[in-house]
């Protein structure tokens, strides 16, 4: 998407000097404003509201909350038909895992007396609902899985198999939760290295689909791409010890990531979702 002199000259900046795309993932579109003063990290949506931010405000704003580094939105808007949202802009280098398992184990320690974050939003192909909900099991089943499921479902990308075991796999998950309690914690919500960086050293979270959910849905994530070392997991337990079992418990949150991305990506991710499901 190539922005025009005249779409960039209604920013509410006073003089742009430059603008050019740099990499921002895969859904939005991602650039670096240059004015005399500083530099903006903008990512713009084409044909959406300007409110198609809202969710990823306030979920930086919540994390700012807790402490954690992150971006910090200044400026929201449309122009021409399209959302924008500018960011202060981080040049990146190196740091520690330590340091970023420490800060995830501070951010999971904001907690909250429900699971949701008060709002509905929708992706590329589900609405995620984030009501609020006493109940762990019925957010996580009926206000996480089954709407991805049914999308599957519609995209012919289900079958027999997959619905037989991810019916044992919600059964076990019911069963185990209905027994053992869970605290709502802050969660980033699409914890991958990729929503990570590192600027003056100091490690930084980015891109939240933030959350107050069990923790180990964060946790779950982390395993599924990569990126995150031992040095990582061992100073995050340092500071908030994992519960007993932990390793047994992460598949049907992995389930929940890669299900996402059968529906956004299609059957490259099957084998991974089936391999999933063969556990139950």
């Amino acid at each position: 998407m190539a922005l025009t002199n005249s779409w960039i000259e209604q920013l509410p900046l006073k003089k742009v000097l430059s603008c050019k795309e740099v990499h921002g993932g895969d859904t939005n579109k991602a650039y670096q404003v240059k004015t005399p003063e500083k530099s903006y990290f903008m990512k713009v949506q084409p044909n959406n509201p300007a409110s198609y931010f809202d969710h990823e405000q306030r979920g930086l704003k919540e994390m700012g909350k807790a402490g954690i580094n992150t971006l910090h939105p200044l400026y929201n808007g449309q122009i021409n038909g399209d959302a924008y949202l500018l960011l202060n802009w981080l040049d990146t280098d190196v740091g520690s895992q330590e340091d970023l398992g420490r800060m995830v184990a501070k951010l999971h320690q904001r907690h909250n007396d429900q699971f949701g974050f008060g709002d509905v939003y929708k992706n590329r192909v589900v609405t995620k609902d984030n009501h609020w909900n006493n109940d762990w099991v019925d957010f996580y089943v009926n206000q996480r899985l089954l709407p991805e499921v049914n999308y599957a479902k519609k995209a012919g990308r289900w079958n027999d198999f997959r619905e037989q075991h991810f019916q044992r796999m919600v059964a076990k998950f019911t069963d185990y939760y209905g027994k053992n309690k869970v605290t709502p914690s802050l969660c980033h919500g699409d914890l991958w290295f990729g929503n990570v960086l590192f600027s003056k050293g100091e490690p930084y979270l980015i891109d939240p689909d933030a959350v107050y959910a069990d923790r180990e849905f964060d946790i779950a994530m982390t395993t599924v791409f990569g990126g995150f070392s031992n040095h990582f997991y061992r100073a995050y337990n340092e500071v908030y010890p994992f519960r007993a079992g932990i390793a047994e418990r992460l598949s049907w949150y992995r389930f929940y990531y890669l299900c996402m991305h059968l529906d956004l990506f299609g059957e490259s991710y099957g084998d991974a979702v089936d391999d999933i499901l063969r556990q139950y």
